[in-house]
């Protein structure tokens, strides 16, 4: 077997991937699809930056006793019309069948002496060996077999420290303050969000729910023909300021005819063309016609029990203090996921672009060229190659730093991690699996989904990552405004160069 290495022999290819996997451009499967690739007949020379040409040099001996040993095991098996299974001529097999079964055998030869050189120099590489475009074509002829090369080239996988780690570098954990005007706001969305809305005749205020349909029209208002009507609902202060002059006073069923580009500022432009109106640029010249179909007046549900026990089904809350308590800890536990969110980001930002690792390039970008179902053009690979090495860095390092700490994930852990997601779905939490008898049957179909056993798995590893990784720096804890905080340049764009 050639580890998934395409092979062309007389204009055919041969194609064989280990336990029937298929090529990827997926960093995670090229750092984790080890080629386990004999010392005699096998050369070695450097041609790049971990990048290696292997030569294997095969003698008649290394493939002809198979070859003759597989024609004559085929020739038992065989079903060729008007002979009878095991009596087939073995010119004429050989005739129809030796070139196909020489060439395999060929191939399988030149991959065992490939496999065992790989193992015996303990190599770790990228993906798999590539056959080298520009080595001459060697014509196989079974009725004068010869000595045959074949050249290959690898990509190595560096060694490399991690150097924030090791310098445990500084970061900052930010706390975001909830203010008295951050309460307050939050709590008049809640009452509003848990508030009635009432039907009203006539547009009267800027806190106007407007229920409409758009459509798009000639000059006049003629409704053009087949075109998608697009319902829509909004608080009239959100509109557009000319379209929300132009619908004050209205009543339902009544019409506006305009063109977006109109009634639009430049900033606004955008963003009505996207919702409601679901169209691209072109559509700003547009005619559209606009009918009221309903106005509503939200009126929100003030402090008291009935909001309290909407918004803390099953909690009791005894006042509006304790309520105000109750939505603080929600807001503080928000802002600290978002917090956390970043300083993940920080990390993951700083160890790939402070981490020194040199890659074998030029192999890279041919694999990413021709080692894909699809072949890619030189164009498209440079413009893919800058994420593409960004994701295989953050792969190297998170593999070195998980083989190294021992850090995974058991199958009771996971087991236990869909329980608790299943049951808050359903409202219910970690202690209440006796509310939920058809949870066994569940977890008995779960343990077949191998996609969202591999999902499970792959996020409770790289949480246990970062909560290793934030004991491996120096991090700072310092209080901050929430405006401030989103001001803040994204990790992304502060490390925007590798080092």
């Amino acid at each position: 077997m050639l580890g998934g290495c395409w092979v062309k022999i007389h204009h055919l290819h041969f194609f064989e991937t280990p336990a029937g996997s298929r090529f990827t451009r997926d960093p995670a499967i090229l750092l984790t699809t080890k080629v386990i690739l004999t010392m005699a007949t096998v050369t070695r020379e450097n041609i790049g930056t971990l990048h290696d040409k292997l030569t294997v040099k095969l003698e008649k001996g290394d493939y002809m006793p198979s070859f003759e040993k597989n024609l004559k095991q085929y020739a038992k098996t065989a079903n060729i019309p008007g002979f009878r299974k095991g009596m087939v001529p073995s010119g004429m097999l050989r005739k129809m069948h030796g070139a196909s079964i020489f060439n395999e055998e060929v191939i399988r030869a030149a991959g065992k002496k490939l496999e065992a050189y790989m193992r015996d120099e303990k190599l770790s590489i990228f993906a798999q060996p590539m056959v080298l475009p520009d080595q001459n074509r060697q014509q196989l002829d079974f009725n004068n077999p010869a000595d045959i090369d074949f050249s290959f080239e690898i990509g190595i996988k560096p060694e490399f420290e991690i150097d924030p780690i090791k310098t445990k570098a500084h970061l900052t954990r930010y706390k975001i303050s909830v203010t008295d005007k951050m309460m307050d706001d939050e709590i008049e969305r809640i009452k509003r969000r848990y508030g009635k809305v009432n039907a009203q005749e006539l547009v009267t205020d800027k806190e106007n729910i407007i229920y409409a349909a758009y459509e798009p029209c000639d000059a006049d208002g003629n409704v053009t023909e087949g075109a998608n009507k697009i319902e829509d609902t909004a608080v009239l202060d959100k509109m557009p300021a000319k379209l929300k002059e132009m619908v004050m006073g209205k009543k339902p069923e009544d019409t506006i005819v305009f063109r977006p580009v109109d009634i639009c500022s430049e900033e606004e432009l955008p963003a009505f063309l996207k919702d409601p109106l679901k169209a691209g640029p072109e559509a700003a010249e547009h005619y559209y016609k606009l009918t009221i179909t309903k106005i509503g007046f939200l009126t929100p549900l003030e402090l008291g029990p009935e909001l309290y026990s909407q918004v803390f089904q099953n909690v009791d809350v005894a006042d509006e203090a304790d309520f105000r308590e109750k939505i603080k800890a929600e807001l503080n536990r928000e802002f600290d996921r978002i917090a956390s969110e970043r300083l993940q980001n920080e990390m993951y930002e700083l160890l790939v672009h402070n981490t020194h690792i040199h890659l074998p390039v030029t192999f890279l970008k041919r694999w990413m060229r021709e080692g894909g179902e699809k072949p890619k053009s030189a164009h498209e690979v440079e413009q893919e190659f800058g994420s593409f090495e960004h994701q295989l860095r953050w792969q190297l390092i998170s593999d070195k730093l998980i083989g190294e700490n021992g850090i995974n994930v058991s199958r009771e852990e996971m087991d236990k991690d869909i329980k608790t997601r299943v049951l808050a779905y359903f409202g219910l939490g970690p202690d209440d699996e006796d509310e939920a008898p058809w949870m066994d049957g569940y977890m008995t179909k779960i343990s077949k989904d191998e996609k969202m056993l591999e999902e499970t798995y792959r996020r409770l590893l790289f949480a246990k990552l970062f909560t290793f990784l934030e004991t491996q720096f120096t991090i700072e804890e310092q209080p901050i405004e929430e405006e401030a905080f989103f001001k803040l340049v994204d990790a992304h764009t502060a490390h925007h160069h590798h080092h």
